[in-house]
């Protein structure tokens, strides 16, 4: 799917288009704020990420951005990654019926709520950065990326060593330094296409 400009296209080109038009409503009757973030929709609160809504062939649902602060009476709530994601959790749907706009609400209630008290569970910006071994030895021996990595932000430098440690081959490893050697050498960020 190509990056939506606004909440409209990004539904209109989705698979699930009637099941987010609904969740939609639901979002829209809210105090939330609608506008696109990272390519989808996000509804914020005083400019804080209250929670997300996304559709992929599978599924559909909502992301809420501190959703592991949530009580999750209904245990609805996911982390999609393991290990990888604090804050962030799920609610995902395959049907129109799963579309449960009363337990939807309270979700939506207790999460602006976290929101308006300022109750998040803030990102480690301080661990360690370790640069995987294959990442190390390309910077090594290509000295205007080796140079260039130098440059880059502690937070742009995890994100490349991250995604060079998160491949399980070593063939998938050497495709994505492909990719990324020349992203470094402009000093441009693994993710900055996502940042405003």
């Amino acid at each position: 799917m190509k990056r939506a400009k606004t909440v409209d296209d990004y539904i209109a080109e989705s698979p699930r288009r009637d099941e987010l038009e609904r969740l939609q409503t639901i979002l829209q009757s809210t105090e939330l704020e609608e506008c696109v973030k990272w390519g989808g929709p996000c509804y914020t609160i005083a400019g804080k990420n209250v929670v997300g809504l996304g559709a992929f062939k599978s599924y559909f649902g909502l992301w809420f951005h501190q959703g592991a602060l949530l009580a999750d009476k209904d245990k609805v709530l996911t982390n999609a990654q393991e290990g990888k994601t604090k804050a962030l959790r799920q609610w995902r749907m395959t049907s129109m019926d799963d579309i449960d706009e009363k337990k939807i609400n309270r979700y939506l209630k207790e999460a602006i709520s976290l929101a308006k008290e300022g109750r998040e569970i803030a990102p480690d910006r301080n661990k360690p950065l370790t640069v995987p071994a294959e990442l190390s030895k390309a910077l090594r021996e290509d000295k205007a990326a080796g140079a260039a990595f130098k440059q880059l932000t502690q937070g742009q430098k995890r994100e490349y060593a991250e995604y060079i440690a998160e491949a399980k081959r070593a063939d998938t490893k050497e495709r994505r330094l492909e990719i990324i050697l020349p992203m470094i050498k402009a000093g441009k960020g693994l993710n900055d296409k996502y940042r405003k």
